[in-house]
């Protein structure tokens, strides 16, 4: 008989419980049961056999895989719910047929394109520290930008105690004490920009994701979301190094 057990987090994720990050640290809260059990990191479970609760809730796999793009305001936190009562994107997303979650971040203060899905396989791929998926951001800053700067964001910094890595960086509008830049980064890590730009004695005043790879924001409305197109999931799945043959 073929034992088609998998780890526990990896089937929460599938379910589109959370990430497999985050499933982990609801595994290591004792929020996840198996069969009526606590479970612990590492347990595996069948998906035809066993039971599995998360906070006292039965959990279900949804076969029918979603992705979608939201025009994520600025406000909101990048998590499904949040314990101190703050504005989440969940509640923009009620509508969209399936508990879907955030592909990646942003931060409450930036706003732009975020990627949400149901399907763990394809947001495990598609936020792994080795694909390098570009992210593309409209930054506006204060007081100026010079030419020193902008290298430093081409070549990397140290933030945090390691160097980031080599980011794209061009000046798109210049005005009195205030800068528009296109920046591209090919890493993901938390509040990157913002931090680049503070050890440079910037100041930002606008944060703005406007593409994902080859996907684009558009003109989709703040607070919207939108179906991908399966040739838009496609792209993304081959530049992740996903296998694209089951969709």
């Amino acid at each position: 008989m073929t034992d088609d057990r998998i780890r526990l987090q990896k089937y929460l994720s599938q379910c589109a419980v959370a990430s497999r990050r985050k499933s982990e640290e609801l595994i290591l809260a004792g929020k996840v049961k198996v069969n009526g059990k606590v479970a612990g990191l590492g347990d595996k479970v069948s998906p035809r056999k066993d039971e599995v609760t998360v906070s006292g809730k039965k959990i279900v796999m949804n076969r029918k895989h979603y992705y979608i793009m939201l025009h994520k305001p600025r406000g909101f936190v990048t998590t499904m719910e949040d314990e101190l009562g703050r504005k989440c994107v969940a509640q923009l997303v009620k509508d969209v047929g399936a508990r879907v979650y955030p592909v990646g971040r942003l931060d409450r203060d930036s706003e732009g394109l975020l990627i949400m899905t149901n399907d763990g396989e394809f947001a495990n791929h598609m936020t792994h520290p080795s694909k390098h998926i570009p992210k593309t951001y409209r930054v506006t800053v204060r007081p100026d930008v010079t030419d020193e700067m902008l290298v430093k964001f081409m070549d990397g910094m140290e933030i945090d105690g390691r160097m980031t890595a080599p980011a794209e960086a061009h000046i798109i509008e210049k005005q009195e004490n205030r800068v528009v830049l296109e920046i591209v980064l090919y890493e993901g890590r938390n509040r990157q920009i913002r931090k680049m730009c503070e050890a440079m004695g910037l100041e930002v005043a606008r944060l703005k994701r406007v593409s994902v790879g080859s996907i684009k924001l558009g003109m989709l409305p703040q607070g919207k979301w939108r179906e991908l197109s399966e040739d838009e999931v496609h792209k993304l799945m081959v530049s992740s190094g996903m296998k694209v043959n089951k969709f």
